[in-house]
């Protein structure tokens, strides 16, 4: 037979660019757009939709660097309409899934509906139209009737998030900083239009994306490789390109047999955990993220709503906090899919820390604080560690995790190494006191997947296990303002739970996941000592204003709390817990891997060198206050050391007056650490 394989994917991508995709909505109209551009920070929906807002046309330009533009957003969806949406291009470049504007979209009513990012342009109007609820077929009136149409009426909080990066080139750039960053209008608003989704092209869309995927991961002399490629040219042939909405269900039909064909009975194991992975700072300040993390969680209950299978994953309780204070509908949907195990919070730490740098305390706290947020809000108790994309990790972590009542560790960010590659994928991680802890590398490479064939089949080939153990865990979804999860990646995910040429995928839970590694490898190789991350090896060393506030601020935090205790305790004064769990908070946010290392643009780092003097002033506030209180009134100088040894006469963790300090003579050099030396003494 003559062979013209090599013409027929692309054959495939030219349909599906020039035919399927501009057929995937069946109508849609422009809306009517007002809008008002924010002075300065961000403001709250109720506060933005008092505005007066003006007309706004398409193709206009809109956002200063850092700016905020609301965009008010009115129309009629037709009563015929099935799957209505709303379709937004914030000017949006395509280049990558995030690092640019971003939007989120509101009701009328204050209620998030959704996200829209780059790779994310459309927000289901839920219960617009003919019944657009999961299960619901009931039409909302008759041909003969003419129902009237639904009225939209939504507001888009639109972010002017500047490309920082710059293709990554790593120059140095003005954008980090507002007061740098100009006043040119960085984005056009393109489009904002109503449209009608055809499910049926939009289904067969995803087909074709999962085989066309498969096609290219598996080996060209496969006849499975050969038979899905015929399949897709068959399904080509059969839909009409003049009216691909009448014949999308005949290119489905022709990719039926070749999609409900099993898997291998060897065939890999995956389980898919939807996550976003969302730096609490990086390339944006930290109230940036508090949007992303709005945007991100909304996009995943609303595809809760649409897919009973979707479990999502999200670790820091630091935003959950954040929801909870600038968001708290959105939080009490969360709770509500958390008491179902569906919106799963993991790794139980206040936020993905590094766990280098801090005090061994400190990253004790980062437990104490995380897993008490996820018990109180949301009577969760997480199980595991969640650290994709840390900088390494301190030979001192499964002794703190286990002490903490984790049983696993995740992270991706070994596969970084520029030299050496990590020998395992699931294994057991010795700590330096014996300590052991379950720990898996998904061999996917990526804490960023959509479940492409390629991805799969990667996670196949890496698997360094195989022989011993075959199963391994994919972290799904779009992070850092990509919206997370997609529907498509559902799809995905869906198409390829038991198809043949491809491993087998199952959304699951993280714990779920490990619950099968422990069970299938009951005798992991064990890797002793620090995880060593060869590569970013400046974060050591850059910002050390940073830097020296973090370790001036856990010193200031032991002090503080050693002299409170010690006041209540003795003199029944109130602990002021709330001051100092405050303080901790601040602390703990700025030990995340992209703020203490030093990687963030210089506003990231300029606010934290200003929350920790705000840190330091309440804290030397609590310590002056406690010593009083110990100390009583009277005339005399007292001299309190809050470190374990003899400093200048003052024993201890004692104090002493002038006259008293010879009765404590210091001890020898060794036994005086710099870092045991107070301050305040």
């Amino acid at each position: 037979m003559h062979d013209d394989s090599g013409l027929v994917l692309p054959r495939v991508a030219r349909f599906v660019r020039e035919r399927l995709t501009p057929a995937l909505h069946r109508a849609s109209v422009p809306a009517e757009v007002t809008a008002w551009r924010a002075p300065s920070e961000p403001v709250p929906f109720a506060e933005a939709v008092a505005q007066e807002y003006l007309p706004f046309a398409r193709g206009e330009a809109w956002g200063r660097p850092w700016s905020t533009v609301w965009f008010h957003v009115t129309g009629s969806v037709p009563a015929e309409w099935s799957d209505a949406e709303l379709v937004v291009d914030l000017g949006f470049t395509g280049s990558s899934p995030g690092f640019q504007a971003e939007g989120t979209v509101y009701s009328a009513d204050g209620v998030v509906l959704g996200g829209l990012e780059p790779r994310r342009r459309a927000v289901p109007l839920v219960g617009v139209g003919r019944g657009l609820q999961q299960g619901d077929t009931a039409a909302t009136g008759s041909e003969e009737c003419h129902p009237a149409a639904t009225p939209v009426d939504l507001y888009v909080e639109a972010a002017a998030n500047p490309d920082v990066g710059g293709g990554w080139t790593w120059a140095p750039t003005p954008l980090g900083d507002a007061a740098t960053a100009g006043d040119g209008l960085l984005y056009r608003l393109n489009r904002v239009d109503l449209a009608n989704l055809d499910v049926d092209v939009w289904a067969l869309a995803q087909d074709i994306w999962t085989l066309s995927g498969l096609v290219e991961a598996l080996p060209g002399d496969l006849p499975r490789r050969a038979e899905v490629l015929r399949a897709l040219e068959q399904a080509v042939d059969a839909v009409d390109p003049d009216d691909v909405a009448a014949t999308a269900a005949a290119g489905r039909a022709a990719l039926a047999d070749v999609q409900t064909k099993p898997a291998y009975a060897s065939a890999h194991r995956v389980y898919a955990v939807g996550h976003a992975h969302i730096d609490s700072a990086w390339l944006w300040p930290v109230r940036e993220t508090v949007r992303k993390v709005t945007r991100t969680f909304a996009n995943a209950l609303q595809l809760m709503d649409h897919d009973d299978g979707f479990v999502f994953a999200a670790s820091s309780a630091q935003q959950y906090a954040w929801m909870r204070d600038h968001q708290p509908e959105l939080f009490a949907r969360i709770r509500k899919r958390a008491a179902e195990g569906r919106f799963v919070p993991v790794g139980g730490m206040w936020v993905e820390s590094d766990t280098n740098m801090p005090g061994g305390e400190a990253m004790a706290r980062q437990f104490v604080l995380g897993a008490g947020f996820f018990r109180d809000e949301l009577g969760v108790e997480s199980d595991g560690v969640w650290l994709p994309d840390s900088f390494g990790y301190s030979a001192a972590l499964p002794q703190i995790a286990a002490a903490a009542g984790r049983r696993w560790f995740l992270t991706q960010k070994i596969s970084w190494n520029e030299t050496n590659r990590f020998p395992h994928h699931t294994f057991a991680w010795e700590g330096i006191d014996g300590t052991r802890i379950l720990t898996h590398f998904p061999p996917v490479d990526t804490y960023n997947a959509e479940l492409t064939g390629a991805e799969l089949a990667r996670a196949q080939r890496q698997f360094a296990e195989k022989g011993r153990a075959n199963t391994s865990l994919v972290p799904f979804g779009w992070g850092d303002g990509g919206g997370g999860p997609t529907r498509e990646m559902l799809a995905a995910a869906h198409r390829t739970r038991d198809l043949e040429g491809s491993p087998t995928v199952r959304l699951a839970r993280p714990s779920e996941f490990f619950a099968a590694a422990g069970a299938e490898y009951p005798a992991p190789p064990v890797w002793s000592g620090e995880l060593y991350l060869e590569y970013h090896r400046g974060t050591y060393t850059t910002q050390a204003r940073t830097k020296r506030g973090n370790r001036r601020s856990e010193h200031l935090l032991r002090e503080a709390e050693l002299w409170s205790t010690a006041a209540t305790v003795r003199t029944g004064v109130p602990y002021p817990v709330e001051t100092l769990r405050s303080c901790w908070e601040t602390v703990l946010l700025q030990q995340f891997h992209d703020i203490l290392p030093g990687t963030s643009i210089a506003w990231v780092h300029r606010q934290a060198e200003r929350e920790y003097a705000r840190v330091a002033e309440d804290l030397e506030a609590l310590i002056a206050e406690a010593l009083a209180t110990l100390t009583g009134p009277g005339d005399r100088e007292i001299a309190a050391n809050a470190g374990p040894y003899a400093v200048d006469g003052v024993p201890g963790l004692g104090a002493s007056t002038a006259a008293d300090s010879d009765e404590y003579p210091d001890e020898s050099d060794e036994l005086q650490p710099p870092a045991a030396r107070s301050d305040h003494g």
